[in-house]
C-alpha cells in the first residue's frame, strides 16, 4: 500500500512526487514511456521563474533526480485502470496492481495529428512531431513547420539553425506564440511565413517530398517541396482509460484550481486537466497543489 500513486512523470507528476515525499508520504510514479513529458523536446526554457535559461531535457532530468532523490519510487508502466474501493484506490497496469490511499492523474497530453492520408506511414520518413529529436536529420534541407503556438515557433527557430529553408504554415494571420519568440525568427533569411493556410496533402513515394498547402482566403493551392514536415498543432489528453471513474470534459479530467476530481481521493494535475493556461509553471503548480491536497486527506 502506497500513500500516493502518481500516474505520469512529466513536470506535474514529478512536482507532485517532490511535495508528497517532503511531506513524508510513500510515493509510486507510473510512467508509460519516459520521464519529463513534452518539455524534454523544448531546446530552451526561458520563462520559468528563477531559471534564466535551461534545456527542457536538463530541466526534466533535474526534476526526476530531485523526486527520486527524495525517495519516490519509479516504474515504467502504463496505468490502464483505476478502481475506487471504500478504503483504497487500486491502479492497474499490464504488470500488476498498486494500492494507494490517494491517486494523482498527471498524464499530460500527446501531440495532435493532422489526420492526413499517409501521415502515419510517413512518420520517420519525413513527418515528425519533435523538431529537437529529428531536426538534425534534415540539416541543409528544406522543411516546414505546421502550427502557430509556442512549440511551432520554437521548432522553427531551432530548425532555422540547421536547415536550408523553413516554412511556417499557420491557419491564421496571427500567431498564438509569444510575440518575442515570433520576432526572433520573423526576419531570418531562411524562414518564410505561410499564413492563412493549411496543409491539405502530403506528397511522397518512399519519403516526403512536398506538401500541398491551401490558402484559406483564396482557395488556391500551392505545392512546397520539403523533405520534412514538423507538426506542432497542439496536444490532446490521454485519459480514456479513466473515463469510467472520473468526469472528463473534451477528454480532459475535470478539475478546478484545487486539482480535485469528482471522486474523493483522486486528483488531477497538469496539462491533462481542464484549464485555460497550460504552461510549465502551471504544471508544476498543479503538482504541488494536488500533492498537498492528497496529503491533507491522508492525514485526516
Amino acid at each position: 500500500m502506497y500513500d500516493i500513486v502518481i500516474i505520469g512523470a512529466g513536470p506535474a507528476g514529478l512536482s507532485a512526487a517532490i511535495y508528497a515525499r517532503r511531506a513524508g508520504k510513500t510515493v509510486l510514479l507510473l510512467e508509460e514511456s519516459a520521464y519529463g513529458g513534452q518539455i524534454v523536446n523544448t531546446p530552451e526554457i526561458e520563462n520559468y521563474p528563477g531559471i534564466k535559461n535551461i534545456s527542457g531535457f536538463e530541466f526534466a532530468t533535474n526534476l526526476y533526480q530531485q523526486a527520486t532523490g527524495f525517495g519516490a519510487e519509479f516504474k515504467f508502466e502504463k496505468a490502464l485502470e483505476i478502481e475506487n474501493l471504500d478504503d483504497k484506490k487500486v491502479v492497474k497496469t499490464a504488470k500488476g496492481e498498486y494500492e494507494a490511499k490517494a491517486v494523482i492523474i498527471a498524464t499530460g497530453a500527446k501531440n495532435r495529428k493532422l489526420g492526413l492520408n499517409k501521415e502515419d506511414s510517413l512518420v520517420g520518413r519525413g513527418v515528425s512531431y519533435c523538431a529537437t529529436c529529428d531536426g538534425m536529420f534534415f540539416k541543409g534541407k528544406d522543411v516546414a513547420v505546421n502550427g502557430g503556438g509556442n512549440t511551432a515557433i520554437e521548432d522553427a527557430g531551432f530548425l532555422s539553425n540547421y536547415c536550408n529553408k523553413v516554412y511556417v504554415i499557420h491557419r491564421r494571420d496571427q500567431f498564438r506564440a509569444d510575440e518575442s519568440d515570433v520576432e526572433k525568427i520573423r526576419n531570418k533569411d531562411n524562414v518564410e511565413f505561410v499564413l492563412n493556410s493549411t496543409v491539405e496533402e502530403l506528397v511522397a513515394d518512399d519519403s516526403l517530398s512536398a506538401i500541398i498547402v491551401k490558402d484559406k482566403n483564396t482557395g488556391e493551392t500551392r505545392e512546397i517541396p520539403v523533405s520534412g514536415l514538423f507538426v506542432a498543432i497542439g496536444q490532446q489528453p490521454d485519459n480514456k482509460n479513466f473515463e469510467n471513474i472520473v468526469e472528463l470534459e473534451n477528454g480532459y479530467v475535470k478539475g478546478l484550481e484545487d486539482c480535485k476530481t469528482n471522486v474523493d481521493g483522486i486528483y488531477v494535475a497538469g496539462d491533462c486537466r481542464t484549464k485555460t493556461v497550460r504552461q510549465l509553471t502551471t504544471a508544476a503548480s498543479d503538482g504541488a497543489v494536488a500533492a498537498l491536497a492528497a496529503c491533507e486527506k491522508i492525514d485526516k
